[in-house]
């Protein structure tokens, strides 16, 4: 993501860029948290992860839309963020 971020325009950098970030490092602070967590408690976590990663996924597609990534960086992220949720949908199932 930081990659990505850094060939952001100026007026883009600061504002959608930043958020990019936040979100991502939120998203890795929250899976964290989340394996460290007895399974009573794991659940609510994951859930959380998942909205995260759905709004950091939103702000990847609004990043495309307004030109700010090109489109093999959209790809490319989107890859990734894809994969994760994979990952995460795992996790989620194997507590039920």
């Amino acid at each position: 993501m930081h990659t990505c971020v850094i060939s952001f325009p100026k007026v883009d950098k600061h504002t959608l860029g930043q958020q990019l970030q936040t979100k991502t490092l939120q998203l890795i602070e929250t899976i964290f948290l989340a394996s460290r967590q007895t399974v009573d408690t794991k659940k609510g976590t994951l859930l959380e992860s998942n909205s995260q990663l759905d709004l950091l996924k939103l702000l990847v597609r609004m990043s495309a839309d307004i030109k700010a990534l090109n489109q093999k960086k959209y790809m490319l992220l989107q890859r990734m963020l894809q994969e994760v949720g994979k990952m995460l949908g795992g996790w989620l199932r194997s507590l039920d």
